[in-house]
């Protein structure tokens, strides 16, 4: 097996708690080179030890100046091994730099298959795996075709994107021509059937050879667009046993896909009649803390498993899922009975951590999150039911 010598982290300051794939990714022998637009003297300390060396550029959505920032190193240390920021805002990024540089991973030509969720849908059913029915329709006639056929209400929302973003839940007529009148120009749109149901997410990271060498499953109190358009608050879950039917899908959707080296999220409804259906699929970690709670559920190390990976294709740990673990956030302009004195209090060293959401998170995860863990489902939903007083 080649060694892995150069591996450039796309993004390297931020989200914050992935300093720690650099950390140990040097831990492992290797050059790791960072790209960001944070000021270097700002950088949290264990990530300047980390890096071998750090090319600041002015905005990273100019790809000429991360283009020259990656042609730098390779001049400076040689043949770049990985690149990677495992972050879905940077997907495309990462994947024309890679095709640029010839480096091992998704390419520019593998895009169209994994940001369109129209593909997605393709895929999901080409493995039997059942997927909400809809398609992108391409101008106002053939929206009104077919939403007479998928019957309201239902979702619109960009073939390629993140999140909640630009998402329409569309219950009438009205509705229909509100999201017309205000739709993004020179965007593709699809509308899918509305699948009432709560959402429960199959996650992981392949080896090298495609191989799931660890799993995971969170159930969520509801959907992100619920959560953002009620400013509710919004609260997830580990579980410490994974369905059969949840992993049997979730492992069909991995093997089609022939995802290498990766961590995933794939999110699926579960019904009113306890059956699964397919919603999309992430090629990154779960977002805000999920990374995180990977390594609370399991007292493990997750960033040290995937640097294992990368340089040795060896996970190392033992995974017995001994914690439910979940995250709940705190929503500004709502009054909480406890206070994050009393909070401490009550959960104790169940408690794992208490977050800042950073700024681009907010709407979503609220202004403060909290982590927690037990050994049982009743004293975690416990734990969650007193943050959220």
């Amino acid at each position: 097996m080649n060694r892995v010598k150069n591996f450039v982290v796309v993004s390297a300051h931020f989200p914050e708690n992935y300093q720690y794939f650099a950390q140990r990714l040097k831990g492992v022998g290797m050059n790791v080179l960072g790209i960001g637009d944070g000021v270097y003297d700002e950088l949290p300390q264990e990530l300047k030890q980390s890096l071998t060396e750090y090319y600041r550029v002015d905005s990273m959505d100019d790809y000429q100046q991360m283009y020259r920032a990656v042609a730098y190193f390779a001049f400076k240390y040689g043949k770049i091994d990985r690149i990677e920021s495992h972050n879905e805002h940077w997907l495309e990024t990462d994947a024309r730099l890679r095709t640029d540089f010839n480096v091992l991973g998704f390419k520019s030509q593998d895009m169209n298959q994994i940001k369109r969720k129209s593909s997605m849908k393709a895929v999901f059913n080409a493995v039997g795996v059942p997927a909400a029915r809809g398609r992108v329709f391409k101008d106002f006639e053939d929206a009104q075709r077919l939403v007479k056929e998928l019957g309201y209400p239902v979702v619109i929302k960009p073939d390629s994107g993140v999140g909640a973003n630009d998402t329409w839940k569309v219950n009438n007529a009205d509705d229909l021509e509100a999201f017309w009148n205000q739709k993004q120009e020179n965007i593709s749109y699809i509308m899918e059937e509305f699948i009432a149901g709560t959402i429960h997410s199959y996650d992981g990271l392949t080896d090298q050879n495609g191989h799931i060498v660890f799993s995971s499953s969170y159930v969520y109190n509801q959907g992100v667009l619920d959560a953002v358009s009620a400013n509710s608050s919004f609260f997830y879950y580990i579980r410490r046993d994974i369905p059969e039917e949840l992993e049997e899908m979730g492992r069909k959707i991995v093997k089609a896909f022939a995802l290498k080296e990766r961590f995933f999220h794939i999110e699926f409804f579960l019904r009113e009649d306890g059956s699964y259906m397919a919603l999309e699929i992430n090629f990154r970690p779960p977002g805000g803390a999920g990374v995180e709670m990977f390594n609370y559920a399991n007292d493990i190390d997750i960033y040290q498993e995937y640097a294992n990976i990368v340089q040795h294709n060896q996970f190392t740990a033992d995974v017995t899922r001994p914690y439910y673990c979940g995250y709940i956030s705190r929503k500004s302009g709502r009054d909480f009975k406890h206070d994050n004195e009393a909070v401490r209090a009550h959960c104790g060293d169940q408690l794992m951590k208490l977050i800042e959401v950073p700024e681009a998170f907010v709407p979503v995860l609220g202004r403060n999150g909290y982590v927690v863990r037990a050994k049982e489902k009743a004293e975690l939903l416990d734990m969650l039911a007193y943050i959220d007083a």
